[in-house]
């Protein structure tokens, strides 16, 4: 009779709930296929097992199902109900912006450089830009006009060490330095016909807004990664501020290079890590195994975007940097939530009729302060090649 072997889960990280399921599957498609070949009944050791195995995929599944109930109950927000005054108000906001868009501007405050879009679809706006972008979603948001200075302690200029009995300490002066969100214009344009502004069919509030902000949500989310700072956002890929990993390959990455990038992150600053890379990079780590030959990374269903690395969810981004040669950076890891984010409420606008006259057309131009950089650089890593 062949000895029946229990496969041996790698722990390289605490697997994932889907990890566990499939590997009992396989126990489970194991113990079957040897009674079969053996052409005989289940033992009762072999009958307990099958059993303890259908109880534990069983609780897997209720687990996942929670979870994924959890999430969809954390995506219902419940929000305040709102008064007839405020209905009122909404309506005639969208009223007002509708008219200004047709080229009515008096409907709306029209300033030197612009309108002040009303409040209600200020937000609508910024809210939508939010859902676009899980990595700006993630940030730190402030919703605030202006220069905004977060004071930083550098805890490097102090030290402790040994000294001899009686004899005096040296004092060390702790400093402040500061990280600075400026005002920096992002500015979106959106073109619709003439021929869709008169019909009463549609929706054109709904319409500008949407595209509006998908724009800036595409925009914001390269700088939020990318962008090159000093007269711009700083993205998290070249902040200065933010840990950084080097591979031990120039042209490639190894398990290795991914769990040293992850172990640098405290662990009391883990629960909400992710990882976020480009299409690419996540092309290649798919086909990697572990030295058991299982799968890097996991088709993970309680995972928001459906897979996980490591046991952590990860996000792809194009906007992520794909160039896999010497010193480049990569791949990052961490709570997003270091990055902090100024992204102004009072969008501006100005409807250019004129400009697209001969495309029988209209053009829509939305502006809003915007800023980032990582100011809690504990949390957050990227992996750069050799």
């Amino acid at each position: 009779m062949k000895t029946l072997v229990k496969p041996v889960i790698e722990t390289r990280s605490m697997p994932t709930l889907v990890e566990q399921r499939n590997n009992l599957m396989t126990e489970l498609e194991t113990l079957i296929e040897t009674v079969k070949t053996e052409t005989r009944a289940l033992n009762d050791t072999e009958q307990s097992r099958f059993n303890q195995i259908k109880t534990e995929i069983g609780n897997i599944d209720k687990t996942v199902q929670a979870q994924q109930q959890a999430e969809e109950m954390k995506k219902t927000e419940m929000k305040p109900a709102t008064t007839p005054e405020q209905e009122e108000q909404r309506a005639l906001d969208e009223d007002k912006f509708l008219r200004f868009l047709r080229g009515e501007e008096r409907a709306l405050n029209v300033a030197s450089n612009g309108a002040i879009i009303p409040t209600e679809i200020a937000n609508r706006i910024i809210t939508r830009v939010l859902e676009l972008s899980p990595i700006l979603q993630r940030s730190t948001v402030f919703n605030v006009g202006g220069d905004l200075v977060f004071p930083k302690f550098d805890i490097t200029s102090i030290t402790a060490g040994y000294i001899a009995d009686m004899t005096a300490l040296t004092p060390a002066n702790g400093n402040f330095t500061s990280i600075k969100l400026q005002n920096f214009i992002a500015g979106s344009l959106v073109q619709v016909s003439r021929s869709l502004m008169n019909r009463q069919d549609f929706d054109l509030v709904g319409y500008v807004t949407n595209w509006m902000a998908q724009s800036f949500a595409t925009f914001m989310e390269h700088e939020l990664l990318v962008g090159v700072g000093t007269t711009a956002a700083t993205g998290l890929f070249v902040d200065a501020n933010v840990t950084g990993v080097t591979a031990a390959g120039a042209t490639s990455v190894a398990l290795d290079d991914i769990i040293q990038t992850q172990i640098i992150i405290p662990q009391v600053l883990q629960d909400n890590a992710c990882w976020i890379m480009h299409k690419d990079l996540f092309s290649a780590l798919r086909k990697m195994k572990d030295s058991m030959g299982y799968p890097l990374l996991n088709n993970d269903i309680s995972s928001p975007f459906g897979w996980s690395l490591l046991g952590k969810p990860v996000f792809i981004s194009q906007n992520a940097p794909n160039t896999m040669t010497t010193g480049k950076k990569v791949l990052a890891y961490g709570d997003m939530s270091g990055m902090y984010v100024k992204l102004a409420q009072n969008v501006q606008v100005q409807v250019l009729n004129e400009l697209y006259a001969t495309s029988h057309a209209t053009g829509v131009v939305g502006y809003a302060e915007f800023d980032s950089r990582v100011v809690e650089e504990q949390k957050i890593a990227v992996l750069s090649l050799a």
